[in-house]
């Protein structure tokens, strides 16, 4: 049986349709998918994102356990930062790609994908043999609000004591929200400015009401999953499952840049990684349009101007931002240039298609 989150009955009560996602029963939409896409884009959304996975890791050597069970160099992580990484098994494919912050100089709270939670804390447990690290599963800790979208700034601000202007981008505070202990963090999802809000469970339904009621003068509606995942798609982000696997690599998924191999520590799937290095890629990740109001969606196959298969669709969706339909789609090497064009099998029907760079969408910054 799927799990609930501790918002479900808010989310009942609000009409919201569900749907199973990572083993947890999940609001898909409130209203409309695409309606609630443009309350992120022009003004605010509110989300539940209580199904992520929470693992903390304390003790001496909690950066030098991070840094061999992940490519990215953790250790160098300052006290109030996060960054974005991966855990890679042998052979250097792709386990969970996640966020780490560092809440003080022993103490870090990793982030993992809801589904790969359970695989990414034994991998951190027995990576960790050996080494002054605690890792403990934080995951009945924590529930997870986010605030999303330009108007995000002037809701979260009248609600913290937290200076929101020394809060940058992918930087986490402790401090309280609507009363609430909470940690803040200014991080996403979408593609927009916003901010991830930690509490301990039983505050998460008092929290997400009172972000609600300071929200509505601002635009902020609720959003489920079907909006989050157009919003991340225009913005180029991959999910795991989708564009990230077990059966890819950071490099072929345009992220070789995440791995650290300068670092003091070895990790897990070094090895692998830097013969793919030196090896180059078969397939990489790009970006399509295509001339169709139809969705492509997962799996259908990716074709060069002769018809011969060169990919498939990762994922795929009508841009409400863009206004037209816009894929991330697995090629191979010679047909990833920004310009080249191709088409994609939509149920048999060959539409006309070209790779641009990603992402497709990228929000103005003031």
């Amino acid at each position: 049986m799927s799990k609930i989150t501790p918002l479900h009955a808010v989310h009942e009560c609000l009409g919201a349709s569900f749907t199973d996602f990572g083993g947890w029963h999940m609001p898909v939409r409130y209203t409309s998918d695409i309606a609630e896409h443009y309350a992120v884009r022009q003004a605010a959304g509110i989300f539940d994102l209580c199904h992520m996975g929470e693992i903390e890791i304390e003790g001496t050597d909690a950066g030098r356990a991070l840094d061999r069970a992940l490519v990215g160099n953790l250790s160098a992580v300052a006290v109030g930062k996060a960054k974005y990484s991966m855990m890679c098994d042998e052979a250097g494919g792709i386990l969970d790609d996640l966020v780490v912050y560092r809440l003080a100089d022993e103490h870090f709270m990793v982030v993992a994908n809801a589904a790969n939670s359970e695989t990414v804390l034994a991998e951190f447990r027995s990576r960790a043999h050996g080494l002054d690290a605690e890792i403990r599963d934080a995951r009945d800790d924590w529930a997870l609000v986010a605030v999303q979208g330009p108007a995000s700034v002037d809701i979260i601000s009248g609600l913290t004591e937290v200076h929101l202007e020394d809060l940058k981008y992918y930087s986490i505070h402790r401090g309280t929200l609507a009363g609430t202990a909470v940690l803040l963090a200014r991080t996403g999802y979408t593609g927009e400015d916003g901010f991830e809000v930690y509490c301990r469970p039983g505050n998460a339904v008092n929290l997400w009401e009172a972000l609600t009621d300071a929200g509505e003068p601002h635009g902020l509606i609720p959003a489920g999953l079907a909006s989050r995942d157009t919003l991340r798609l225009e913005a180029g982000m991959p999910l795991y499952g989708q564009e990230l696997s077990r059966d890819r690599t950071p490099f072929e998924a345009g992220l070789g840049r995440v791995i650290a191999f300068a670092k003091d520590s070895d990790f897990v799937g070094r090895h692998a990684l830097e013969a793919r290095r030196e090896s180059g890629v078969d397939q990489q990740l790009i970006g399509l349009i295509a001339d169709t109001r139809r969705a492509p969606r997962a799996g259908y196959p990716v074709r060069d101007q002769g018809g011969r298969v060169v990919g498939d669709v990762t994922s795929g969706a009508p841009s409400p931002t863009l206004g037209h339909s816009i894929a991330l789609a697995y090629i191979s090497t010679g047909y990833a240039e920004p310009g080249t064009s191709l088409s994609i099998d939509v149920r048999g029907t060959a539409v006309d298609a070209h790779v641009v760079a990603l992402p497709f969408y990228t929000r103005h910054k003031n």
